[in-house]
């Protein structure tokens, strides 16, 4: 591994479309602190460490931790990768999202994001086969939902448990090969207990990334709008939904991603210009910059210190102070 005093990262030429392993890559490290309350969460000595590089497009990420790996959907490929200091990168699943057997017509077939439930089966965003299924043991699939009212979904894009197994998930029209195909004809966030699939809110225009609050009170929700990036927050008690964070003016071309939350509440959000790291109370403490865009997040290692980043084309990894709250 090469890194600077000033946590430089080194150059690594890729062979396009092929997944490499690497250990450095892309350019300084930027970190935009502030307040100081950020250099309690990322350390000043920290640097970001690209594992792997040269995907289509990375996303979904989720840390196993029975076996010490990270699993990570790359979208127009239909596959999910596997990493391991050990191995690096491998196949672990493909088909991932679309396993039907016409040639998919649109950009996004595979899976999006990916966690698992209580009992430890992996549980995938499908965008080709519009639905939430869970991976048996047999490498077959289970239809956990794909319809609300009778109408198909748009296609799935992140999800959360729960800690009493209600899974909430986020629907937006991106994986359509054509947003005309909507049954729905809106995007919505909803939730899954006990065979029921109940509509939370329907007032995002595109729900992207979800995650809790540490008392599971308050749902955490990115929207995908350009004219509306905000961090949207539901309050599952009264039913009472606001924005939480708006980040419409901030300068970068890509709109709001994936969320996670550490256990003190702090929320990492992929936005305009790259991680955003936002205070329980709404305050923007700092962000970090990537050498390109990140999508996604997951809270990894046995600690749960360390935040991994898929990036569109590469994975990266950080250590932080504070650890994240991961699906068990």
């Amino acid at each position: 591994m090469l890194r600077g005093a000033h946590g430089w990262i080194v150059l690594v030429v890729l062979l396009a479309g092929t997944p490499v392993m690497s250990q450095m890559s892309g350019a300084r490290t930027g970190m935009d602190r502030k307040d100081p309350r950020f250099d309690t969460l990322v350390p000043k000595g920290a640097a970001l460490e690209q594992l792997a590089a040269g995907f289509a497009w990375s996303e979904g990420p989720v840390w196993d931790r029975k076996t010490g790996a990270l699993l990570f959907s790359d979208i127009p490929n239909n596959v999910i990768n596997r990493w391991t200091p050990a191995d690096g990168i491998t196949v672990f699943l493909k088909p991932a999202g679309y396993t039907g057997s016409e040639p998919f017509t649109g950009r996004e077939p595979g899976s999006n994001g990916l966690t698992f439930d209580a009992q430890g089966h992996l549980v995938l965003c499908q965008h080709g086969d519009r639905r939430i299924s869970r991976l048996n043991a047999d490498r077959t699939f289970t239809t956990l939902v794909d319809r609300y009212e009778g109408k198909r979904l748009n296609s799935p894009n992140d999800l959360v448990y729960r800690s009493d197994g209600t899974l909430f998930f986020t629907d937006p029209p991106f994986g359509l090969p054509d947003p005309a195909e909507s049954e729905l004809g809106f995007s919505g966030v909803y939730r899954v207990a006990e065979g029921r699939t109940e509509l939370v809110t329907d007032e995002l225009e595109g729900p992207n990334g979800i995650a809790f609050s540490p008392d599971e009170r308050h749902l955490y929700v990115g929207n995908w709008q350009d004219d509306r990036k905000v961090v949207w927050r539901h309050d599952l008690e009264t039913g009472a939904g606001e924005v939480f964070f708006d980040m419409t003016d901030a300068s970068g071309e890509d709109a709001i991603d994936g969320i996670k939350v550490d256990r003190a509440g702090h929320l990492y959000v992929c936005g305009p210009g790259g991680v955003w790291v936002l205070s329980p109370d709404g305050d923007h403490l700092g962000t970090l910059a990537f050498p390109e865009a990140p999508h996604n997040l997951a809270w990894g290692d046995d600690d749960g210190r360390t935040l991994y980043v898929t990036a569109l084309t590469g994975v990266y990894r950080l250590r932080v102070a504070v650890p994240g709250i991961r699906p068990e």
